[in-house]
């Protein structure tokens, strides 16, 4: 792929973060030597204006859209509006800022919260539209998807190159670790690390334990992301998956075993369990430009755990 990157400048909205930092990663080591990745001060991309000067001060032959407002399950409950409508802001004015610029290829990431609450696992492509999504979810899985009806309509009405990617649950190194901001993997570890250090004898986790994932190591999810933003270029969404799922019962064993707590696993049925399964099939990836993840989960976790131990203070700063 080197030669096909070394010749375009990229732009990475988000670039910054968690999966945009792995991007970045994954460009250099196909060969890209001229990646950009501005940040919310330099530009709002809630505003449509900051979108249109971004595109005219970089003029990217590539843009890949990662920056997003997200959160747990305790953040969709208490900020859905503020979820729903910087998504929707942000997708909606970089596709068409990119689209007005010709901006020669349009990289959209999703999310498998657009997915509906009840659906036929695993999670096919041509299910996005048989239901409404599961309700702690809804608000962002919706603002994610409406960018796919955009980059749809954008293709069939302007011959637009965009297309659209949704890789399943995250983890890995450079995750999130606060509270406020963290999702279950990265929460768990907190937790049972918090809890072998103060010596506690239990720890309390949402739900019943019954519901499933599916984890996608952050580096496969970028390796992914970067072979279709230079091999795949069709209306059709993408999912970006492993097709191997997890109790959350048994995620909370294995992490509680890697940090070294033994103590007493306590379910607070009050809390909600979200989605009740994810699994996605990986299938469309892999015919149409040849993804298939590489990390084995057991090793990819560990990893995290390491880095989250070597890296506390800014694993847990609150904005980054």
């Amino acid at each position: 792929m080197g030669s096909f990157w070394a010749t375009r400048r990229v732009l990475v909205t988000g670039g910054n973060g968690f999966l945009g930092t792995a991007v970045r990663r994954a460009l250099t080591d196909a060969g890209a030597t001229d990646v950009v990745a501005p940040t919310s001060a330099d530009y709002d991309l809630c505003e449509a204006d900051a979108a249109d000067r971004m595109l005219a001060d970089h003029r990217p032959d590539v843009v890949i859209h990662l920056a997003a407002r997200v959160g747990g399950i305790g953040a969709n409950r208490e900020a859905p509006a503020d979820l729903y409508l910087s998504n929707l802001l942000m997708g909606t004015f970089v596709l068409d800022a990119a689209r007005r610029a010709g901006t020669a290829k349009t990289v959209m990431v999703g999310t498998i919260c657009s997915y509906p609450k009840f659906t036929e696992v695993p999670f096919r492509e041509d299910s996005l539209w048989t239901g409404y999504p599961e309700e702690t979810n809804a608000p962002y899985g919706i603002a994610k998807l409406a960018q796919l009806v955009q980059c749809q309509a954008n293709r069939a009405q302007y011959g637009q190159s965009a297309i659209y990617l949704m890789p399943t649950n995250l983890y890995g190194p450079g995750d999130k670790f606060h509270p406020a901001v963290s999702h279950v993997i990265p929460a768990l570890i907190k937790k049972c690390v918090d809890a072998v250090e103060a010596g506690a004898d239990h720890i309390d986790v949402w739900g019943t334990g019954s519901a499933s994932r599916e984890f996608l190591y952050v580096d496969d999810a970028a390796d992914g992301i970067v072979a279709a933003a230079e091999l795949y270029d069709e209306a059709d969404p993408v999912n970006l998956g492993t097709d191997e799922e997890l109790p959350i019962r048994d995620l909370v064993t294995q992490i509680a075993e890697i940090c070294g707590f033994g103590g007493e696993i306590r379910w607070d049925t009050t809390k909600p369990d979200g989605q009740p399964r994810r699994r996605v099939d990986p299938t469309r990836a892999k015919e149409r430009f040849g993804f298939v993840a590489q990390v084995p989960f057991a090793e990819g976790l560990r990893r995290t755990v390491d880095w989250y131990l070597a890296n506390r203070e800014l694993a847990e700063a609150r904005d980054r």
